[in-house]
């Protein structure tokens, strides 16, 4: 073989190969680009916020009495506890709904830390009658008629953490899964009106996480009524 054919065989091959590489180089540039704007995407929230009445209330009547003997003191305990009692299920409470706590006593000529003089009554007893119902309504309207029976001689002691009511909302579960559909649906609406502002257009979720539920008071003086909320947050892939 000539020393012309060698040379021309070494020219054809050389050009292959520059040709080869720079087709190999255009397509991984060109994926390069394809990638990175694949990789495009907008964060972004959606909120659903809702409010629902509670559906249990837990509500503690505590009534406090004195007395310098023991006896006399558990029977006014006793007394006003039934007297309590009757009047709840005569306005509407369920027996079944009513439960009792053993009192708390406190021996005041026991207390070491107490003053140093001597006080009106040796004994003094704190009692707890909780209710427990799902029935709100007729729940918080014996509340407005307690103090009738304050008018009667019963002290009770409606200052303390320990006796303020209780609401509860216990079906979240049933409206969580309308409650995420809501946030995501305006997730979704806030990134479609993101991508049309850019020109671009939405593509698929590329991540996306739930927020916890909180549930709080719709506000001081309704604590009844929950407010119950969640945020969505997705990422979705932007396209051209």
């Amino acid at each position: 073989m000539s020393t012309t054919t060698n040379t021309f065989s070494a020219l054809i091959l050389g050009i292959s190969v520059f040709l080869g590489l720079s087709c190999l180089g255009y397509l991984l540039a060109n994926a390069a680009i394809e990638y990175k704007q694949y990789e495009r995407s907008v964060t972004v929230k959606g909120l659903s916020e809702r409010e629902y009445q509670a559906d249990v209330v837990i509500w503690p009547i505590q009534f406090s009495a004195a007395d310098n003997d023991l006896k006399s003191l558990y029977g006014t305990i006793e007394n006003n506890t039934d007297r309590i009692r009757a009047f709840l299920e005569e306005s509407g409470i369920a027996a079944d709904e009513i439960s009792l706590m053993p009192p708390d006593i406190t021996d005041k000529s026991a207390d070491k830390y107490g003053s140093s003089g001597r006080p009106e009554f040796r004994y003094t007893a704190l009692q707890t009658i909780t209710i427990y119902s799902s029935h709100i309504k007729a729940v918080r309207s014996v509340m407005g008629k307690l103090s009738d029976l304050g008018r009667k001689g019963i002290v009770f002691t409606g200052g303390n953490y320990g006796s303020q009511p209780e609401y509860l909302f216990t079906r979240l579960n049933d409206v969580k899964p309308e409650m995420i559909e809501e946030a995501t649906r305006k997730a979704r609406e806030v990134a479609e009106k993101f991508a049309s502002d850019s020109q671009s257009a939405l593509g698929k979720i590329k991540r996306a996480s739930q927020g916890q539920f909180s549930i709080s008071n719709r506000d001081r003086n309704n604590p009844h009524i929950k407010k119950v909320r969640v945020v969505a947050t997705i990422e979705y892939y932007l396209s051209d």
